[in-house]
């Protein structure tokens, strides 16, 4: 079945199609990702996705094709969290979550974290660039990510690593310019036995993204909605989540006032003039400096919004993981383990591996 019968079998409306089943959608991106339809059939397809709106059912679909396409690491690995951003980065905000994850990992988790280099069509500043910045931690080989994290508990990987057809999709998505289902499938290429944590934007989707990782066979997780649709909550509000078990799926809330950790200011990356057209802030070399520089003064324990909601975020991801049973318990494992040093090694630990 091509993409075009699919089109057909959408619709010009929402009244005389339909939504796909969970088949047609694994059918649709796995021709999508062994590169066997054109690049006019790919962007018309997204597009009349994104138009249609898409079900909980077809996302499922979409992104169990790309994990049956992918490499993906640390399968069955016990005490795993597979840490899951945007992967089109950020405009205003610093990539924290780098941070997080290596608090989180000091504090005895082991932590994949999942990313990518600022896609279209926002092309922002993301977890990669700044681990760039830095000099190294981001690997582009499932193996050696399997390796790192054995070694030291942390990992990053880049998603094209895992599926390189995500590659490929790049020029439809800058020529699209908006955002289409990969945006959310490209962030659940996790190994099925990880607990996640996964960045959810703002609205009505939180629900979506935890019956999606049910879907998909996580055990545990929790979707977040923290800035800018990231992994890493707001210091000046509460920030909604969901959080999953086997069990029971159960709202989160995550309120910085209540580990003395709220502030009047978000953390931010410097302001610059407007990108050159089909640019964005992840091509400017000064904001990825002031990511790297922003990351490594929290490692150095320097106060202020940066290092509070890195804090959070590293909450988070050690409730997510079951390493602890509340939020204040993990604040708590995350202020030890940054005060230790502990993160600080972590990191120079994977950059010596990379």
């Amino acid at each position: 079945m091509t993409l075009s019968n699919l089109l057909r079998t959408l619709g010009t409306n929402r009244r005389d199609g339909r939504n796909l089943t969970h088949d047609e959608a694994y059918r649709a991106f796995t021709a999508i990702f062994v590169g066997s339809e054109s690049d006019i059939a790919v962007g018309a397809f997204l597009t009349a996705m994104r138009w249609k709106g898409v079900t909980i059912e077809e996302l499922v679909g979409f992104a169990q094709a790309a994990r049956d396409q992918a490499r993906i690491p640390c399968q069955g690995m016990e005490g795993l969290v597979a840490v899951c951003p945007p992967h089109d980065g950020s405009d205003t905000v610093p990539p924290l979550e780098v941070a997080s994850c290596l608090i989180a990992a000091g504090a005895g988790a082991r932590v994949l974290l999942i990313t990518d280099q600022g896609l279209p069509p926002r092309r922002g500043v993301t977890a990669a660039c700044a681990l760039q910045e830095l000099g190294g931690g981001l690997t582009w080989d499932p193996t050696e990510a399997e390796d790192w994290i054995c070694k030291s508990r942390f990992a990053a990987i880049a998603a094209p690593g895992m599926l390189p057809g995500l590659m490929n999709l790049r020029k439809v998505r800058g020529e699209l310019g908006v955002r289409t289902p990969l945006f959310t499938v490209e962030k659940l290429i996790a190994p099925s036995s990880a607990a996640v944590v996964v960045g959810a934007q703002e609205g009505a989707v939180l629900g979506t993204a935890v019956e999606v990782m049910v879907g998909l066979g996580h055990p545990r997780g929790i979707a977040l909605q923290g800035l800018e649709g990231g992994v890493v909550p707001s210091v000046r509000r509460r920030t909604r989540g969901i959080e999953m078990t086997d069990s029971s799926q159960v709202p989160l809330t995550v309120e910085p006032m209540d580990f003395g950790l709220a502030s009047s200011t978000e953390p931010d990356l410097p302001m610059y003039g407007p990108p050159d057209e089909g640019k964005g802030s992840g091509d400017n070399p000064l904001l990825i400096q002031a990511a790297g520089e922003t990351v490594l003064k929290v490692l150095a324990g320097v106060e202020g919004p940066a290092r509070n909601a890195t804090l959070l975020g590293a909450a988070v991801m050690l409730k997510a993981s079951g390493r602890v049973p509340t939020l204040a318990e993990g604040v708590d494992a995350a202020i030890t383990s940054l005060d230790s040093g502990e993160a600080h090694r972590i990191l120079k630990s994977v950059t010596d591996l990379g």
